[in-house]
């Protein structure tokens, strides 16, 4: 199974990114899919979870209500549109699933497949 994902670029404040994420592979429909976040010289961090159904959605405080996270469940294919960018979402990007639903789908180990990451980076 491989993640992949792609969108990631050079904006300036206030613009807006859609990342995308991809999956090939034969796995069964992933319970969680998510996107986390790493800037340099800091731990990654959490920033959206969806579940299968796209009904239940968690974003970190840092991204409500400019982030969006949706999902075609039916391909293991995950978004995340990017409104109102601040310099400081300046990280790479990482897609990631599990085919579990775990209670805590904050936490990196709830998580069991990763993509390699794409760059995106703010200008102020």
């Amino acid at each position: 199974v491989k993640l992949e994902e792609s969108g990631g670029g050079l904006v300036q404040a206030g613009g807006s990114l859609r990342l995308s994420c991809s999956t090939s592979g034969r796995i069964f429909t992933f319970g969680t899919m998510a996107w986390f976040r790493q800037a340099p010289g800091k731990e990654r961090e959490f920033v959206a979870a969806i579940r299968r159904s796209g009904g239940n959605k968690f974003y970190a405080d840092s991204v409500k209500g400019r982030f969006t996270i949706s999902r075609d469940g039916g391909k293991n294919t995950e978004y995340l549109q990017m409104d109102n960018l601040k310099p400081e979402d300046t990280a790479t990007y990482y897609c990631t699933a599990t085919v579990r639903t775990p209670s805590g789908p904050t936490a990196p180990a709830a998580y069991d497949y990763w993509g390699q990451g794409t760059q995106v980076t703010v200008s102020s």
